[in-house]
């Protein structure tokens, strides 16, 4: 092994961090010799938490300045949430590693009721994802959908402060950081699917730095590789982002695979689902084909380009 130090870029978020830690003890456990660094970095999503994310640029603003530290030499890799990463890369960089995925759906968190069907007429939810108020909106026309943004931590003290009946939080979150027992209930794929990459950890890093690459490609998942890039496959097809409600979710039935895929409008009044099979090796080739069943469907009405 020629890298004797591999710096990991990451967000400080408790998340994040623990993310970071996941990915380099799976790494020291295949590379015992291997020193592992973890460089933290503040992104433009870190810092602005008083918008929405689809008015200030969406998700990614959670990655570019992680991208920016391995492409400028400060980090020779960055940790990622698959659902934080926009589907076209900076060039020069790649997705080497996608770990195998942690539970997929979204939770349900209150403190005083059990499920989404329990709450009081308009009770007040909060989520920053249109994606999630979309479909909540469809399930529930009368709850109040408020703003909720910040970290895990933050998020289960605004609830824990009153300021909301429920909130509606990544289920792999929860569980990462411990909070299983905070999830009450979690929602069903017809409730609520989740968002492309959901519960999976990505390992971004340069092209052409074999000895780190092909280190990264020893801990990637090749399931969870499968399902994501046909998820995300999808994405690039609809060329959809933060700013519109779009779900995608693979799952692997045997030698093949299951693609569900939803474009909507933010108020949840207009749904549009599609689902394909594939074999496992063409998986990107599924995305597509959800991608255009969605847009035969109508669905550029509701895509901003």
């Amino acid at each position: 092994m020629i890298c004797p130090t591999l710096r990991i870029a990451t967000r400080k978020s408790a998340l994040a961090v623990w993310q970071a830690e996941y990915v380099a003890a799976k790494l020291r456990a295949l590379y015992p010799e291997l020193s592992v660094k973890l460089v933290g970095m503040s992104t433009q999503g870190d810092k602005i938490l008083d918008a929405p994310l689809a008015h200030i640029g969406g998700k990614g603003l959670f990655v570019k300045e992680l991208e920016q530290g391995i492409l400028g030499g400060d980090a020779d890799v960055a940790v990622h949430s698959m659902k934080d990463v926009p589907v076209e890369l900076p060039v020069g960089l790649q997705m080497m590693a996608i770990l195998a995925r942690e539970d997929p759906l979204d939770a349900f968190v209150s403190n005083h009721y059990s499920c989404l069907d329990e709450l009081p007429l308009n009770s007040i939810v909060g989520t920053s994802s249109l994606r999630r108020e979309c479909q909540l909106r469809a399930n529930r026309p009368d709850l109040q959908i408020l703003p909720l943004r910040g970290n895990v931590n933050t998020r289960l003290a605004r609830l824990d402060d009153g300021f909301y009946a429920a909130i509606i939080l990544a289920s792999a979150g929860l569980i990462r950081l411990g909070f299983s027992k905070r999830i009450r209930s979690q929602l069903s794929l017809d409730q609520s699917l989740p968002a492309i990459g959901q519960g999976a950890i990505g390992v971004e890093s340069k092209v052409g730095a074999y000895e780190i690459n092909s280190m990264l490609g020893a801990i990637a998942d090749a399931e969870t590789t499968a399902c994501v890039s046909a998820e995300r496959a999808m994405n690039l097809r609809l060329q959809g982002g933060c700013q519109v409600p779009i779900a995608g979710f693979a799952v692997r039935q045997g030698g093949e695979l299951c693609l569900r895929g939803l474009v909507g409008s933010q108020d949840g009044k207009h749904i549009l689902r599609a689902e394909g099979r594939a074999l496992i090796q063409d998986a990107e080739i599924l995305g597509f084909q959800v991608a255009d069943a969605l847009l035969e469907k109508g669905a550029k009405r509701f895509l901003i380009y």
